[in-house]
């Protein structure tokens, strides 16, 4: 039972790092062009020799 007072607290911290990376993300736009960058691998580079 004692090994419940350490994880209980830790996975509350890594839930919180997670959420806190979830926002920071969605404050960096990152998924504003979900399809953009698909179709973007898709097309050939004009520039290459």
């Amino acid at each position: 039972m004692d090994i419940l007072l350490i994880l209980i607290p830790l996975a509350l911290i890594l839930g919180l790092i997670g959420f806190a990376a979830f926002m920071w993300t969605v404050k960096n736009n990152q998924y504003d062009d979900l399809e953009g960058a698909a179709h973007r691998i898709l097309m050939e580079d004009e520039n290459e020799p």
